[in-house]
């Protein structure tokens, strides 16, 4: 059994080693703009799954998708090198969902600031179906808590201790 701080370690060391590498080393053409994003590693230090995000189309993704898979070699090489382990981790190429999912969520926060604006506009100059506000606003609120203290201040002056601490009404 390992430690997982220190798979944690190693996966962090790979992620910079494999980002350099793709940097200085591999030249593949079909290579795009490829950030490494994460790197995991599983608890018995055997496997690597490296995370990893590619600017451009899907055809730019597939392509160097396929030369992450070509250079996987060099880069497993490479790993072992610089990071002495025992036993250098397989390395498993893994395309993050992360922007796909942030793009998603941008999505649907546009819509919902389109339904809002939507709602606002169809309320402008509109009244309450009772008349006034039935609503309570914050000054409404300050209200009820003064006469709240107010009854509370009463009741303590009806209440009167003795010299001796005795309670009289």
């Amino acid at each position: 059994m390992t430690d997982n701080a220190r798979a944690r370690k190693l996966a962090d060391r790979i992620q910079v080693v494999v980002a350099e590498t793709l940097d200085r080393r591999i030249k593949d053409p079909r290579l795009g703009f490829v950030t490494i994003t994460d790197a995991r590693v599983t608890g018995d230090l055997r496997e690597a799954t490296v995370f990893y995000t590619v600017y451009g189309d899907d055809e730019e993704r597939a392509a160097s998708a396929a030369a992450l898979e070509s250079a996987k070699g060099v880069l497993r090489s490479e790993v072992g090198r610089q990071t002495g382990v025992r036993f250098t981790p397989t390395l498993a190429f893994v395309p993050d969902a992360l922007p796909d999912n942030a793009r998603t969520i941008e999505d649907l926060l546009n819509k919902a600031r389109a339904k809002d604006a939507e709602v606002r506009e169809v309320s402008t100059g509109k009244t309450y179906a009772a008349g006034a506000d039935p609503y309570r606003k914050p000054e409404d609120d300050d209200e009820d808590a003064d006469s709240a203290a107010d009854a509370d201040a009463a009741a303590d002056t009806s209440t009167a201790t003795d010299e001796d601490g005795s309670t009289k009404e």
